[in-house]
């Protein structure tokens, strides 16, 4: 394997075999080198073959693939783009200004620039702009020898020949059938003796994340594409899903842990770049906590009347935000995987309730009893009316667990069914609501106790 060191060293001379050994690097060592380097990936993408090239360049981030585009000259450039496959081309072309995309897609070929136009026409987000018309499709009344001699004619242009689709005289799928059902019959074998009409299917116009969510529940490495009147219109493959999956679960978690999607490397992206993404959400959550002091302020006389309920405020409004944030990341999670939906809601209620009951009670047990045995072997005084302060922290500790959990497994839910991205409900927007709604259960229980002792 060549080092970064090696590559550049070998781009510093014209010599035919040091082109030789660059072309035999792999797709990803090439995109990794190129993330890295851009003025020297521009010279290694002139001496690459367009086909290899064509393969890194899908591995590579965004805009670095921008940079090398126009970077390269508009003949390399040409050959590149048409070297692509369609959706890899297209996957590139969508992230790109308008005018940009309009000046690209004149260097395409023809029937490039028809295909590309025709993806492009889908709705962003959706399979069509995921899928590849390169597949091959057979005809029923074909026997496997037939079938056979159409895969060694065309299957080098195909994105994968392990499933083969049968189309009827109108384009319309009828089945898929996987390579191998080929290989151990007669050779005189009819496509229909060996068909069963059974065969799963995407929609064209169907989310990328539903795509996501079917190659997740089944082992396929490709499935294909057809509209509302079942005609084959292309195929997607387990690559662009895994890369995909990948993607949108880098997203989630970003905005899980409280900020916008980076969207780019954490290693590549600008150091503004990196603070306007994770300001805006600092400061949401900065005002939010706020509203916590606006709360003890509230209670400022109960706490100068019995200061040993200051102590337990962090143990109080931590472990409701703890509880919040696991279930809001589990909820999120769930609904990720397709496993929870509104519908569900209910079901949720009652799990969590019952979940946070019992994990509520777990820590007002353990909080009563660190009360009571710092008071019993003498390591912390909390006054003659320590058996309230213990009563108190067990039952606010159950009130705000109980809460927490509530909350945090509801918002994603909630925020779903208005529309709204439901990793919007971060752990640390969950933590911050329960803070203040925390601070509220633990002085009203304290008021229940203590009234008429300390309060």
């Amino acid at each position: 394997m060549l080092s970064f060191n090696d590559i550049k060293n070998l781009l510093q001379h014209n010599r035919i075999t040091d082109f030789v050994k660059l072309n035999k690097l792999t797709p990803r060592d090439i995109a990794n080198f190129a993330n890295r380097h851009t003025q020297g990936a521009v010279k290694l993408f002139q001496q690459l073959d367009p086909t290899h090239a064509a393969r890194a360049f899908k591995f590579m981030r965004r805009k670095k693939q921008e940079s090398i585009i126009k970077a390269l000259p508009e003949e390399k450039a040409a050959e590149l783009l048409n070297a692509m496959k369609p959706d890899d081309r297209t996957a590139f072309l969508e992230e790109l200004p308008g005018k940009y995309v309009t000046e690209l897609l004149k260097v395409l070929t023809p029937e490039n620039r028809t295909e590309t136009l025709k993806l492009l026409g889908y709705d962003e987000g959706s399979v069509g702009r995921l899928m590849t018309p390169d597949y091959l499709a057979i005809k029923e009344n074909q026997n496997c020898q037939e079938v056979l001699a159409a895969i060694r004619q065309r299957g080098q242009a195909t994105e994968t020949l392990n499933w083969l689709f049968v189309i009827d005289d109108k384009g319309i799928l009828i089945d898929d059938i996987n390579i191998k059902d080929f290989l151990v019959v007669d050779p005189g074998t009819r496509v229909s003796q060996i068909m069963d009409r059974q065969f799963l299917a995407l929609n064209v116009n169907d989310s990328e994340k539903n795509a996501i969510n079917i190659f997740r529940n089944h082992s396929r490495y490709a499935l294909p594409v057809t509209d509302n009147n079942g005609v084959l219109l292309g195929i997607v493959t387990l690559d662009d899903v895994l890369r995909l999956a990948e993607s949108e679960g880098t997203r989630e978690i970003q905005k899980i842990g409280g900020s916008e999607a980076l969207d780019e490397p954490y290693t590549t992206i600008s150091f503004g770049r990196l603070i306007r993404k994770r300001a805006g959400w600092l400061i949401i959550l900065f005002l939010g906590e706020m509203l916590t002091a606006t709360a003890m302020g509230h209670f400022e006389g109960e706490i100068s009347k019995a200061v040993v309920l200051a102590l337990f405020i962090p143990l109080i409004i931590s472990s409701g935000g703890n509880s919040g944030s696991q279930a809001s990341s589990i909820i999120i999670r769930a609904m990720a995987l397709g496993e929870i939906g509104f519908r569900d809601a209910w079901t949720v209620v009652r799990k969590e309730f019952s979940s946070g009951l019992v994990l509520g009670m777990i820590l007002g047990i353990v909080g009563f009893l660190r009360i009571f045995l710092w008071q019993e072997f003498g390591w912390m005084s909390y006054g003659p009316h320590w058996i309230e302060v213990a009563i108190t922290v067990f039952f606010a500790l159950i009130g705000v667990v109980l809460w927490g959990t509530l909350s945090g497994s509801m918002l994603p839910i909630v925020l779903k069914k208005l529309g709204a991205d439901p990793a919007a409900s971060s752990a640390p927007f969950v933590a911050t609501l329960v803070d203040v709604t925390g601070l509220i259960i633990y002085f009203t229980v304290a008021f229940i106790v203590m009234r008429g002792t300390l309060l």
